[in-house]
């Protein structure tokens, strides 16, 4: 997992030509929301290493995170091949990240 979110992140090109399984993560290092998700988050890729989870800041301005519409912190965004394949926004725990895993491995 990485441990800071990146600036200006990936472009919607290169996350749409994307290959394999590819977890989004939108928000923000100074987010509540987005600290007190990290734990959960991290909890439900340890059963799924072969899943890269890539975490991308947003705020007023970034493209990408508008592309997707994200509209609150933490937003995930599951991918396979680069295409969405589930969502979750505001997860508080491991369970309700594991559906959209197991949707894309």
């Amino acid at each position: 997992m990485s441990a800071d979110y990146t600036t200006p992140g990936p472009t919607r090109d290169e996350i749409d030509s994307s290959q394999g399984q590819l977890l989004l993560e939108f928000g923000t290092g100074w987010c509540g929301h987005c600290l007190a998700a990290a734990p959960a988050i991290e909890e439900a890729l340890e059963g799924f290493p072969s899943v890269r989870h890539t975490k991308v800041e947003d705020g007023p301005g970034r493209r990408l995170g508008r592309s997707f519409g994200i509209k609150l912190w933490p937003t995930l965004i599951f991918l396979k091949d680069g295409t969405e394949l589930a969502r979750a926004v505001r997860p508080e725990t491991a369970e309700q990240i594991r559906p959209g895993l197991r949707r894309i491995s």
